[in-house]
């Protein structure tokens, strides 16, 4: 059974790189992989921004992680990916404190929620998962260009392969299903990956996608299904600490230096699903996403 469990406990980053100096935001950092990622980034030295929506447990992660590592520079702030206007509010206070990013890791996210709309009108799914990371991602990428080498991280999902993107359906309006509307934010995850490193080119700064595995953690709460499947098959799967490797493999790991617009996971390339590689539906998504967030990306 041993020999069983440390299989699907998968790829271990064993980078032994160091982080002095170095300033990182992990979203969603108070619970799950998001906080394995942030703690281990802090044992490496560096200073790390838990990007919350609930301060609360934001604080009470902070004060684990501090207890844990030793790390004193690790900061709290508020974050709600569901409202443009609090992603702009900590973008502005990000900008305003911290002069150097090399490291933005895009790990929140919502997963089979009932349906229900962000404060600006959008699908949960979609825009949590994908515009808000992509509009946070718009309004910092200036300091991780100022600041490069830069690595930018996408959490996404195997499920990417699992939906196409519904430009007639988007935000679920027709239609809605819980399930498929979290399948086509994560295959958003992956094309907007893979367009933001063709345009980052040259930059400095690299952007990879990742799939961090089946996590035992609280993002399937909402899922009546996915709780019977853990109650039966707990033991498949990872920890959040197992969860968080092939984020943080992808974020210090010295040979992916170069590396940008591909895969990962497992800390190793992974499979991407056809319609993830199209390149017209990645720049139709890119365009609309702009509009949808009343940005002008050049």
């Amino acid at each position: 059974m041993s020999a069983l469990r440390k299989w699907f406990a998968g790829g271990v980053c064993t980078s032994t790189a160091q982080l002095d100096g170095k300033v990182a935001v992990v979203t969603g950092a108070n619970t799950g992989i998001g906080k394995e990622t942030a703690k281990d980034l802090a044992r490496r030295g560096g200073r790390v921004i838990l990007a919350c929506r609930d301060i609360a447990k934001g604080e009470a992660a902070a004060r684990e992680i501090i207890a844990e590592t030793g790390n004193q520079q690790v900061i709290v702030k508020k974050l709600d990916l569901s409202d443009s206007k609090s992603i702009r509010a900590f973008a502005e206070d990000f900008l305003k404190e911290e002069k150097k990013l090399h490291f933005l890791i895009n790990n929140a996210g919502v997963m089979m929620v009932p349906y229900s709309k962000t404060a600006d009108g959008f699908e949960m799914h979609i825009g949590v998962n994908h515009l808000g990371h992509f509009l946070l991602t718009f309004l910092l990428l200036d300091r991780l260009k100022e600041s490069a080498p830069a690595r930018i991280v996408n959490v996404a999902s195997h499920l990417h392969a699992s939906w196409r993107i519904n430009f007639k359906n988007l935000q679920g309006e027709k239609y809605y299903n819980g399930f498929l509307a979290y399948c086509q934010s994560k295959l958003a995850n992956v094309l907007f990956t893979r367009e933001l490193a063709r345009k980052l080119q040259g930059t400095g700064v690299t952007v990879n996608a990742i799939h961090p595995g089946v996590v035992d953690s609280e993002l399937s709460r909402y899922s009546y299904s996915s709780g019977i499947f853990k109650a039966v098959f707990r033991f498949t799967f990872k920890t959040p600490k197992e969860g968080a490797q092939t984020s943080i493999y992808c974020a210090v790991a010295k040979e992916l230096e170069s590396v940008s617009g591909q895969y990962f996971s497992d800390c190793r390339p992974a499979w991407v699903a056809p319609q993830a590689r199209n390149k017209e539906t990645a720049k139709k998504l890119w365009q609309v996403s702009c509009e949808l967030m009343g940005i002008q990306w050049e």
